[in-house]
């Protein structure tokens, strides 16, 4: 199937046509120009969502050609590297986009992350706080999520237990900080709280091995030996090479 037909047209004409008022060649304009980059973007965007990383490059470059100094080109480009395993090259690229747009919080938590996956965890973390900084970014409780997840590699327990439920202060459904809570309040011995997150976080995400020893550990706390022994075979089935299975069995 093509990818977005429009797109295609919309830049072979910008390439190729001239506007109606005369013979005048938009890629010499501004706006023709911005509006070609602008389908550029799009299309490398539009690429990279099918998995096509690849196919990415080739429009994203030329939207740089147009204009080397676009801070969502460079965005953009910056992630197919990422995920190309070209770490180098997006740490390039994102730099170049944060040195026209240093305060996009979108552009900030993405870098976040790039760095997280290269645990370059206090450049990931100063990163983030800058993201969170904008508080009317949509996405602000996903950023302080990535601050509890950072703050516990730099075993800063406390800290990351604020910033987590700073998280779900500003939208209850965050699965990972719902399990990270969990975890936390389990810890300390708080067995209700630890429980309520628990609860929160199976509504919202399937059972990862982390979240399925501590169910049924809870679960033999709170004398549900029937959700204890349930859990308990589901570790075993869908995960019985993994440390947790092991820990579970010890336990029994």
């Amino acid at each position: 199937m093509t990818l977005r037909p429009a797109l295609f047209l919309l830049i072979a004409g910008l390439v190729a046509g001239c506007v109606s008022t005369g013979d005048v060649d938009p890629m010499r304009t501004g706006k023709g120009r911005d509006e070609a980059r602008d389908a550029y973007i799009q299309l490398g965007i539009g690429y990279m969502q099918q998995g096509a990383s690849e196919r990415a490059k080739v429009p994203l470059k030329k939207a740089l050609e147009l204009d080397p100094t676009s801070a969502d080109a460079n965005a953009a480009l910056a992630l197919v590297f990422q995920i190309e395993m070209e770490p180098e090259l997006a740490d390039e690229h994102f730099r170049k986009a944060l040195s026209q747009r240093g305060d996009d919080p979108r552009l900030l938590n993405n870098y976040g992350s790039f760095l997280f996956e290269q645990k370059r965890y206090e450049e990931a973390f100063a990163r983030y706080q800058q993201a969170a900084q904008d508080n009317l970014y949509p996405e602000r409780s996903r950023v302080f999520e990535n601050l509890g997840l950072t703050a516990m590699k730099l075993n800063r327990r406390e800290q990351a237990k604020g910033f987590f439920e700073r998280s779900l202060r500003l939208n209850s459904r965050q699965p990972r900080a719902l399990l990270e809570l969990a975890l936390i309040s389990y810890e300390d011995k708080d067995y209700v709280a630890a429980r309520r997150y628990y609860d929160g976080y199976s509504k919202l995400a399937e059972q990862s091995a982390r979240s399925l020893l501590l169910g049924a550990r809870l679960a033999t706390i709170f004398e549900d030996r029937n959700q204890a022994a349930s859990l308990g075979l589901q570790l075993k089935r869908l995960y019985p090479g993994t440390p947790e299975y092991q820990q579970y069995l010890s336990e029994q």
